[in-house]
C-alpha cells in the first residue's frame, strides 16, 4: 500500500477541538514535553488512536497549538493596532503577562521543533510587517524626531523590552522593570506631542 493517504479527522470536529483545548491545558500547566499522545489523549478522556487519526504526529498537534495561539495573538495585536492609541495599546499587548506561560512553553517549543520555529518565524514576520505599516501609518517621517526612530525599529524595541519584563516578572525578576517601563512611557509621549 504505498502511498496511501492517512486519513485525518475534519478540522471543524468537537473532538479534535477538544483534543487542541487539552494540548494546550497541558503545555500550560506541566509544559509542552508533558503533550504526549498518550497525556493529550488522557486529558481529553480519549483513546490515544483517536488523537492520531486527527494529529498523525505530535508535530502535526503543536503545530495546532501554535497556529490557534498566533491567531489569538493576532486578534489581540489587530484590536490594540484598530484602538484610539495603537502604539501603547501595542506596549501594553508587549507586557501583558496573562500570556507569560504559553509564550515561554513556545519559545522553548521553537527551539526543538523546526517545524514549530518555522511557523513562528513566519508568524512573527507577517505581525511585524503588519505593526510596521501601521506605525508608520500613524507617525510616518514623524518618528524620527524621537531619537532616531523608525516604525519597524519602534516595533523592535516596544516588543524586546516587552518580552524582557515578561519573561523576567515569570522568573520573579522585577529590577529595572518600573524604570524600563518609565522610558518606553517617555518615548511614547515625546511621540505623540511631535505628532
Amino acid at each position: 500500500m504505498a502511498g496511501a493517504v492517512r486519513r485525518v479527522g475534519a478540522e471543524t470536529s468537537a473532538t479534535r477541538a477538544r483534543i487542541v483545548e487539552a494540548a494546550v491545558d497541558l503545555i500550560r500547566d506541566e509544559g509542552y514535553a508533558a503533550a504526549s499522545t498518550r497525556r493529550v489523549a488522557a486529558r481529553a478522556g480519549l483513546k490515544p488512536s483517536l488523537v492520531h487519526y486527527y494529529f498523525p504526529t505530535t508535530d502535526d498537534l503543536l503545530l495546532e497549538v501554535c497556529r490557534q495561539g498566533a491567531e489569538d495573538s493576532d486578534g489581540m495585536i489587530e484590536e490594540a493596532l484598530a484602538s484610539e492609541d495603537p502604539v501603547r495599546a501595542l506596549w501594553r499587548f508587549f507586557v501583558d503577562t496573562s500570556r507569560t506561560a504559553m509564550s515561554l512553553e513556545f519559545m522553548a517549543l521553537a527551539n526543538h521543533r523546526p517545524a514549530v520555529r518555522e511557523k513562528m518565524a513566519q508568524h512573527s514576520v507577517a505581525m511585524r510587517q503588519r505593526q510596521v505599516e501601521i506605525i508608520g501609518q500613524l507617525f510616518g517621517e514623524r518618528l524620527r524626531a524621537v531619537d532616531g526612530f523608525d516604525p519597524a525599529g519602534l516595533s523592535v524595541l516596544l516588543a524586546g523590552i516587552g518580552r524582557c519584563i515578561v519573561m523576567e516578572e515569570a522568573l520573579g525578576v522585577t529590577a529595572g522593570h518600573e524604570q524600563a517601563r518609565a522610558i518606553v512611557e517617555s518615548w511614547l509621549t515625546r511621540l505623540e506631542t511631535r505628532a
